[in-house]
C-alpha cells in the first residue's frame, strides 16, 4: 500500500527578499531585509507591522510593481512553482492581470480618474476573458458589480470615480480584482480610507469573493484586530524583517515584545486605560534572528 503523503505546492513563496533604494547621498538604504514567507493555496496570510516596516514593498515585488530606483533581489520568488525571478516581463504581466491580483489603499487614487467604470472593468476583462465582447461582455459586468452587492450595476458602470463614495469605490476595485477568480489576491489597506462600518461591509463582500473562488490572500494592514479574525496566519514584521509569525487565532498571545507592544498601543473599548503604553524599540530587533529584549514602557 503507498502510504506516501502529497504535499501541496506552496501558492507563493519568497525567499531571502532584500530591497534598497538610493538615498540623497547616493547611498543605499535596505528596506527589506532578507524576508522569507510561503503562501499555501486558499490560505489566507495577514502582514502587519508599522508604516514603513516593509509589508507593502514585498507585497509589490511579488507582483514586480516595485519603483524604477528600487534595487533588490531574493533567493528564489515563486508563483504555483513556477520560478517568477527567470519569468519574461511579458508573461509576467499576463500572470499578474490575470492570476494575481492587488486592491490598493484608496479608490481615490487607484481607478482612473477621467474613465468611466465600465471602461475601467472592460480593460480587466479584457486581460482574463479577452473573449468577451458586446453583450456577453456588459452582462459580465453587471454581474461583478451585482457580487459586490452594488444595487444599480448598470447606473454605476456609466460613473466616473468622484462620483462614487468611497466604500462604493472599494467595492468596484474588488470587483475588478475578484471577480475572474484569481489565484492570488494581495489587499493593501484595503479599509484604511472607509469608516468602520463600510469597512465591515467591504471585508464581507471581500469575504465572500475570495472564499467563491479559493483565492489565496495577502492582507496587509496595520489592524491587528482586523487581521487577527480575517487571516488564518500572520507574519508580524519590523525594518524589514519579520519579527514572528503566528496562527491568527493565538496574535493575542503572541511572544516577541514587538508584537505585545503593537497589541498593547491598540485601545479596547471594553477597558478603561488613562493612557496607551510606549513602545521601546530595542536596536537588537533590526539584527537576524532578533531577540526577545526590549517592549514597553
Amino acid at each position: 500500500m503507498n502510504t506516501e503523503v502529497h504535499t501541496p505546492t506552496p501558492l507563493a513563496q519568497i525567499s531571502h527578499l532584500r530591497i534598497s533604494f538610493p538615498t540623497a547621498t547616493g547611498a543605499l538604504r535596505e528596506v527589506v531585509r532578507g524576508l522569507s514567507l510561503t503562501l499555501m493555496p486558499g490560505e489566507r496570510l495577514g502582514i502587519v507591522g508599522e508604516s514603513g516596516s516593509g509589508k507593502s514593498l514585498t507585497g509589490r515585488a511579488l507582483l514586480g510593481m516595485l519603483a524604477p530606483g528600487a534595487v533588490w533581489s531574493a533567493d528564489a520568488m515563486r508563483f504555483e512553482g513556477r520560478d517568477l525571478l527567470a519569468m519574461k516581463p511579458a508573461a509576467r504581466r499576463q500572470l499578474c492581470g490575470r492570476d494575481i491580483g492587488m486592491i490598493l489603499q484608496d479608490p481615490k487614487y487607484s481607478l482612473n480618474p477621467v474613465m468611466t467604470v465600465a471602461s475601467q472593468l472592460k480593460e480587466a476583462f479584457h486581460l482574463r476573458e479577452p473573449h468577451l465582447k458586446g453583450t456577453a461582455l456588459q452582462a459580465r459586468m453587471v454581474e461583478a458589480l451585482e457580487a459586490v452587492h452594488i444595487r444599480d450595476p448598470e447606473q454605476v458602470l456609466k460613473a466616473y470615480p468622484h462620483e462614487l463614495s468611497g466604500g462604493m469605490g472599494q467595492r468596484v476595485m474588488i470587483a475588478m480584482m475578484v471577480s475572474s477568480g484569481p489565484k492570488l489576491l494581495i489587499a493593501d489597506e484595503p479599509t484604511s480610507a472607509l469608516d468602520v462600518l463600510v469597512a465591515m461591509q467591504t471585508l464581507r463582500v471581500m469575504d465572500e469573493l475570495i472564499a467563491r473562488h479559493n483565492t489565496g490572500l495577502i492582507l496587509i494592514s496595520h489592524d491587528l484586530e482586523l487581521v487577527s479574525q480575517f487571516c488564518d496566519r500572520v507574519v508580524v514584521m519590523y525594518a524589514g524583517q519579520v519579527m514572528e509569525t503566528c496562527a491568527a487565532g493565538d496574535l493575542n498571545q503572541a511572544t516577541h515584545p514587538y508584537t505585545r507592544a503593537l497589541l498593547a498601543a491598540s485601545p479596547r473599548l471594553q477597558q478603561d486605560q488613562a493612557w496607551l503604553p510606549t513602545m521601546q524599540r530595542d536596536p537588537r530587533w533590526r539584527e537576524p534572528q532578533a531577540n526577545m529584549a526590549g517592549g514597553l514602557q
